[in-house]
């Protein structure tokens, strides 16, 4: 039997005054079982309420990771839930709506959990081939690029979703061929025509390509950025003028962002070259 499942949530007042107390005195209430208290963090994971979505349930799953307060048949169990339609997927394909938390606290909570598989090895394979191929499947399919929503705070689904894929190219249980369709995907979302990205989503995405590039990936990489003038060529026959200024402004502030992260990594100096053609010819 799943323990979370069958465990009874808090009701929302309760779950803020007991990762309140956590946080201040280190410890759980008494009256708090650690399989309750989990299971009311991740029903609650989407709130629209910034304080308790993040300040107090992501800050808290960190700290009881931290604390190694969380069992690993429980880690495991959070991965499902987080995989699922409920979470991930919940109202995928809409833009401007409150889903989007549960989407991206969904994937955010997931890079903690593949953080501490690759500290300590818990994940079965199966798993974290279903996060790999779950996060491919969100990142092509999230249309909310929201960065920080006045008054419910961070969505940064992009963001989110680059830490996972950065964990996931850290991961000894992702292969070669695993690691091409992580890049593949990611690198998709720098052509973004429908907004500029303006809350560091470019350096989130450049941070997972160089865990991939450390993958053994950066012949795919340095391809990647050759064909860039050429996709925006394609891209700027079917888009609208200002749609495409908005994608230009991506790729280029891109570039610039991953030239600026690797000036000094000699061994990355192919790419740099790459940078440097690409931007004089687009």
């Amino acid at each position: 039997m799943n323990i979370l499942t069958a465990a009874i949530p808090l009701k929302e007042n309760e779950l803020r005054e007991a990762l309140k107390y956590y946080q201040e005195e280190g410890k759980l209430q008494n009256h708090i079982h650690m399989h309750s208290l989990l299971k009311s963090m991740i029903t609650h994971i989407g709130s629209t309420d910034s304080v308790l979505r993040d300040q107090l349930i992501y800050s808290s799953f960190c700290q009881l990771s931290l604390d190694n307060q969380i069992e690993h048949g429980l880690y495991i169990e959070l991965a499902e839930y987080c995989v699922s339609k409920a979470f991930m997927f919940q109202g995928i394909g809409e833009c401007g709506t409150d889903t989007v938390f549960t989407r991206s606290f969904s994937t955010l909570l997931l890079a903690l959990i593949l953080y501490k598989d690759n500290k300590e090895d818990f994940l079965p394979q199966s798993m974290v081939d279903k996060i790999k191929e779950s996060m491919i499947l969100y990142i092509n399919a999230e249309k909310d690029l929201r960065g920080y929503v006045p008054n419910k705070g961070w969505a940064h689904s992009i963001a989110h979703a680059s830490d996972v894929f950065e964990e996931l190219a850290k991961s000894k249980k992702i292969g070669r061929e695993s690691a091409i369709d992580l890049l593949k995907s990611l690198w998709n979302k720098i052509y973004v025509h429908q907004s500029v990205y303006v809350h560091d989503e470019d350096e989130r995405i450049i941070t997972a390509v160089i865990q991939l590039v450390h993958k053994g990936l950066i012949v795919e990489v340095a391809e990647l950025i050759r064909n860039m003038p050429s996709k925006l060529q394609e891209l700027k026959e079917q888009l609208e003028e200002e749609n495409y200024w908005y994608l230009y402004a991506n790729c280029k502030g891109f570039l610039k962002s991953f030239h600026y992260t690797i000036k000094e990594s000699e061994g990355l100096l192919i790419l740099q070259k790459e940078i440097d053609r690409c931007l004089a010819e687009i």
